[in-house]
């Protein structure tokens, strides 16, 4: 699969980029999202500046990846204590 070269739009503004072909629905998506929440910061809390408004998404996502890596951390935890007590079980028989 090769490169095609896209446009994705962000805050009004257009961003010509070349990405691998099974990336660019993914990159789509995305610029779609980012266009959600800063269209939701903009209705509720009337915030117009565009600046803020990124700065906005870019805390929130911040916020939320720093959430899943404590809660992937925390999984991870679990996982490795049920197959040492897994191990525990059959190392003893």
């Amino acid at each position: 699969m090769g490169e095609l070269a896209i446009k994705i739009r962000i805050a009004e503004r257009e961003y010509p980029m070349r990405v691998k072909e099974e990336e660019e629905e993914r990159l789509r998506v995305v610029g779609k999202l980012l266009n959600e929440r800063l269209r939701f910061f903009k209705d509720q809390f009337g915030i117009q500046d565009k600046q803020d408004l990124l700065a906005m998404v870019a805390f929130e996502t911040m916020v939320d990846k720093l959430k899943m890596e404590d809660e992937k951390n925390a999984h991870q935890t679990k996982v490795g204590e049920q197959l040492s007590v897994l191990d525990d079980l059959l190392s003893s028989k």
